[in-house]
């Protein structure tokens, strides 16, 4: 299959009304930063482009609460979103805004070309009005109780609690939140697009066309909508802030901001091809180009289905795919801007990369944590502790520890120079860990093809982890003992140091596109251009010179003190201190539940309990033991996908609950006979379950 020609790349423009915090960088930015650096790193030809959404019922509401115009929030709070990616590398080809004309051009010209072909339609609809304020009220302007979820706080166009997409007549109990007072309903106009009228290209193209490249969160918001029967949707409003309907006799209506709003991506599109002397339209007609919009879940029905469906209208191109994510929330809760319960971007910079003891390397030890914990399929949770956890022992006593290994003994037995290698002695072990370095690449590249960062940089870090037991195995500081007695002992170091030498200067390339500071800085200890960086040099291993002098050795990161993570979790509880904390509600999951099923069925299903009495690892594959489980009468083999969250030595005499009338499977050539039940924790951490207490191994659950 040919690669693209070009590709565009988008993230979701954020509201100029607020500070944004880590939950919005690691749905909808940090992922496309990884991809679109990734793909710079391939040579291919790629514009990444973002900016502020400055439309919408947000911007006057923010206005209002501060005692300014919209003009002084948009202004202030872009400056600010601007500086604020810039500060934690994120690598927009232009951030762009929707006040800017040429943005009011494009979103004015989408319409008239909609509205000119008999696109939309108009309809005389009651719509909520406020009678102490005299103004109809957008959607934002209405607060009033979940259907979905019971949340008193819901607007009329979602919840803040459970992230539904509503409309302000699904509310109940609606209020004003400019006089507080119960809105009546009040005859107007608008102009429409007809979603139910391409229902059928909709379904074909995501249930169909998709069904297997896209989320399943994404493929099932989509089916939920679409099989509930797609209604029209206005594309106007009453409003006083906007851009203007470009119809004679519009006055007072705006273009609805989830319109004007991703026609950013083209706006920007065409700023950027201005500022650098390019064509922009081949990237918004041309079907050789790959669109894929970076989100997070409560954009996917907009991304997904409204959106497209204007380009389609408009004879665009469609996205290739929408890699959404889920919700990040914070120490055991949903984040909230109103309950002041989060961590915005510019709080971190403060606090870690403006400090003495910060700088960039602080900045990509928030973008490893978050990549880490990167809620691709789930709600995910950040928690200091575990963000103290993966930068000490991971990125420092992993990862940094071999690079700060490696050279210190090279200045130390080496003489601060490549050492050559000599090859008539490489052993099994050597071999061993070239193999590991040529097929990292090849897995590394393949998640990051599919969009699966959090276990592509995982193995970035494992590649880092062989390296740490390859030096372990070869111990060239014992080896350096015996150089007065054994004349291969300093080729014996030479090979080791050699091999270890290249090792990083292939980490160095693999965690670019996660971790893009580090890169730079191993970069400069190893005394080669950006170049190094390109793509096609992973998995080589010539990439340093022999003879090369390098320089002294610099910590890649600093360890994060308990006093740190103490002073954070202290300002976040005092923060909540001095706002009301409303009762939390019960969230129920947007996932839908599994099919029901009748008892008979249950009933097929052999549930034993097993004892573990053997666990070791397969070979050439991470993820999975091999495990010998007890059932009573019979010993079985199974294989379980359970490596990354258990050491085999620990579970061994666990008790488990086996599936023993599975079907057997091959799994790396070997034959399972069974599966174990696993619970799977909020943070995504994997349980046994096993009875309370040591029962007689195969005893039946029922």
């Amino acid at each position: 299959m040919s690669l693209p020609k070009r590709y565009l790349i988008t993230s979701a423009l954020p509201y100029a009304n607020g500070l944004k915090h880590v939950g919005h960088l690691a749905g909808a930015y940090i992922p496309a930063d990884i991809y679109a650096r990734y793909l710079r790193a391939q040579k291919r030809d790629v514009v990444f482009v973002c900016g502020s959404d400055e439309h919408g019922t947000a911007i006057p509401i923010q206005a209002t609460k501060e005692g300014t115009t919209p003009r002084a929030i948009i202004d202030k709070y872009h400056a600010a979103m601007k500086q604020d990616f810039e500060d934690l590398s994120m690598s927009f080809d232009i951030y762009h805004r929707t006040s800017e004309p040429i943005h009011h051009e494009t979103a004015q010209e989408f319409f008239t070309y909609l509205n000119d072909r008999g696109e939309l339609e108009i309809k005389e609809t009651e719509q909520y009005f406020d009678e102490e304020a005299n103004s109809f009220l957008a959607d934002r302007y209405i607060k009033g109780t979940c259907p979905n979820c019971g949340s008193d706080r819901a607007f009329g166009d979602q919840c803040e609690t459970c992230g539904r997409t509503l409309s302000p007549d699904e509310l109940i109990n609606p209020v004003s939140t400019l006089s507080g007072k119960t809105p009546v309903k009040k005859k107007t106009s608008h102009w429409y697009l007809p979603l139910g009228k391409h229902e059928q290209f909709l379904r074909e193209w995501i249930l169909e066309q998709h069904k297997d490249d896209w989320r399943p969160t994404v493929i099932g918001q989509c089916k939920s909508w679409i099989d509930g029967g797609l209604q029209s949707r206005a594309v106007t409003r009453d409003l006083d802030w906007g851009i203007k309907v470009p119809v004679a006799g519009a006055d007072g209506k705006m273009l609805y901001v989830w319109f004007d709003a991703p026609i950013g991506y083209v706006s920007a599109t065409k700023q950027w091809a201005l500022d650098n002397k390019k064509e922009w339209e081949p990237y918004w007609y041309d079907k050789d180009t790959k669109l894929v919009h970076f989100i997070g879940k409560d954009n996917i029905v907009f991304h997904c289905i409204i959106f497209p469906l204007m380009l389609k209208l408009h004879g665009n191109i469609l996205p290739e795919n929408v890699p959404a994510n889920e919700f990040l929330n914070l120490e055991g809760d949903k984040m909230s801007t109103s309950r002041n319960w989060k961590l915005d971007m510019r709080d971190y910079i403060n606090d870690f990369v403006k400090q003495e003891n910060g700088g960039t390397q602080c900045v990509d030890m928030l973008r490893y944590y978050l990549t880490q914990i990167a809620p691709e399929t789930k709600d995910s949770e950040f928690m200091w502790k575990g963000f103290q956890d993966a930068v000490n022992s991971e990125l420092v006593s992993i990862f940094g520890n071999f690079v700060n290994r490696t050279w210190v003994l090279m200045h130390k037995l080496c003489g601060g120079k490549v050492p050559r290698l000599h090859e008539e002695l490489l052993d099994d072990t050597d071999r061993g860990l070239v193999e590991d370095i040529r097929l990292a690449r090849k897995k590394i590249e393949g998640l990051l093809e599919e969009y699966k960062f959090r276990e592509a940089l995982f193995e970035v870090i494992d590649l880092s982890r062989k390296g740490n037991q390859y030096m372990q195995k070869k111990e060239p500081w014992i080896v350096a003992k015996q150089l007065a007695t054994n004349p291969d002992a300093q080729k014996s170091i030479d090979n080791s140091l050699h091999l270890c030498l290249q090792l990083t200067a292939n980490l160095a390339i693999l965690i670019n596109p996660f971790l893009p500071n580090t890169a730079r800085k191993m970069l400069h200890m190893m005394k080669v251009v950006e170049k190094m960086l390109d793509w096609e040099n992973a998995g080589k291993m010539n990439l340093l010179s022999v003879g090369y002098v390098l320089r002294e050795p610099q910590l890649l990161f600093r360890k994060i003190e308990d006093t740190e993570i103490a002073a954070q979790i202290e300002k976040l509880k005092s923060g909540l201190t001095k706002m009301e904390e409303p009762k939390k509600e019960e969230v129920k999951p947007e996932v839908p539940a599994k099919a029901e099923i009748q008892f008979d069925d249950f009933a097929k299903i052999d549930l034993k309990i097993g004892t573990i009495l053997t666990a070791e690892k397969v070979e050439k594959a991470d993820k999975l033991l091999k495990l010998s489980i007890d059932l009573g009468t019979e010993t079985r083999t199974i294989v379980s996908g359970i490596a990354l969250h258990f050491a085999p030595e620990e579970i061994v005499g666990k008790q488990v609950t086996v599936v023993t009338n599975l079907a057997p499977r091959k799994m790396r050539g070997i034959e399972s006979n069974g599966m174990i039940l696993m619970a799977e924790d909020k943070a995504g951490k994997l349980h046994f379950v096993q009875p309370g207490s040591m029962i007689d191994a195969g005893s039946s659950v029922s």
